[in-house]
């Protein structure tokens, strides 16, 4: 799933080699801007020609692929045997991973660019038409509707038995998983369209007011606030939360390592191009794309290079990790898998 557990914080516990090479190049037909999900074996990558493609992890080899009819910004979610995804059409879709077989659709008023999370049999995501939704896994049942009353962007965050949503209303929702109640409301001070990436009672979040906010979301407080004072610009990339840093790229092309106490930053990595891929920490090192093209792997404690790869076109999707592996795609429609050589 986009960021890699329920509590978006983008640390994967998978091991990558130190040298990453190309295994395989898959050409889509148009853009790939949202993030695949690895299971078992299989890449699920959304294209924005509206199809998504399972690829075989070993060579690229397409095991199947669907036509959703509109275009796809949403990174696909894997759960019990499915394969589930939304579209600009407003339509929530769910496939079988190993046949590609569609089970159920759910409609929504509006488009679905964010990601679906889960917790057991409830799968939760919000639509540009206000609604946070919760169905059931099995037949995509409705078991409530949340409305914000503003678009809804990013995905949320599952934190036991509560939903933490950002929307375009600059506030944080917290909701029941349950009932679909609200729990509270927090002021960001700004639109969000970036996933809550949650560590204990803390949240953290890139806003449109060129902001990155960490928010005690029990307590309903702002803990601290970052802003750039150098060149201060929007920040739509989700950020990576480690035990004590938090990483988010932002649009004056710099990729930043915030201390996740205090919100001091400890560095940030200059890029060529507006970051909107959301980085993603594979043990001492950070791998995110830029606009100018590259994918980096940066030195976590430092901030320090550690290797690119230039990939023809520019990079808004985000890496993802797993067998070994790391998939991303690009704005000119290739899709990589790196490994070990």
């Amino acid at each position: 799933m986009f960021r890699g557990n329920p509590l978006n914080t983008a640390v994967v516990a998978d091991v990558l080699p130190e040298k990453l090479t190309v295994r395989w190049k898959f050409t889509a037909g148009d853009a790939v801007s949202s993030t695949a999900a690895i299971v078992n074996g299989a890449a699920y990558v959304a294209c924005r020609n509206g199809k998504l493609y399972a690829l075989d992890m070993k060579d690229g080899g397409l095991r199947w692929q669907t036509d959703a009819g509109a275009e796809i910004q949403s990174s696909p979610s894997v759960v019990s045997g499915l394969v589930v995804f939304g579209d600009d059409a407003g339509v929530l879709h769910a496939h079988d991973a190993t046949t590609g077989a569609q089970r159920w659709t759910f409609k929504t008023q509006n488009r679905i660019v964010a990601s679906a999370n889960w917790r057991a049999e409830r799968l939760v995501f919000g639509s540009y038409d206000g609604g946070l939704y919760c169905l059931r896994v099995s037949d995509g049942g409705l078991l409530w509707r949340y409305d914000a009353q503003e678009r809804i962007h990013g995905p949320p965050a599952i934190v036991g038995d509560v939903v933490l949503q950002a929307a375009c209303d600059a506030d944080l929702h917290v909701v029941s998983l349950e009932t679909g109640t609200p729990v509270r409301k927090v002021p960001l001070g700004s639109v969000s369209g970036s996933a809550a990436a949650v560590r204990g009672s803390r949240v953290f979040l890139g806003t449109y007011g060129q902001q990155v906010v960490a928010i005690d979301w029990q307590a309903g407080r702002v803990v601290w606030r970052f802003e750039d004072a150098d060149n201060a610009l929007p920040f739509l990339s989700s950020a990576a939360v480690t035990e004590t840093l938090v990483l988010i790229g932002g649009h004056d092309k710099r990729l930043h390592a915030l201390d996740a106490e205090s919100g001091e930053q400890r560095w940030k990595l200059a890029t060529k191009g507006q970051i909107d891929s959301c980085p993603v920490v594979v043990g001492q090192r950070v791998f995110v794309g830029s606009d100018d093209g590259n994918l980096y792997a940066v030195d976590l404690a430092t901030g320090g290079e550690r290797w690119r790869f230039e990939a023809g076109g520019a990079i808004s999707a985000s890496p993802a990790v797993g067998e070994g592996c790391l998939v991303i795609g690009t704005e000119q429609g290739v899709v990589y898998c790196f490994a070990q050589r």
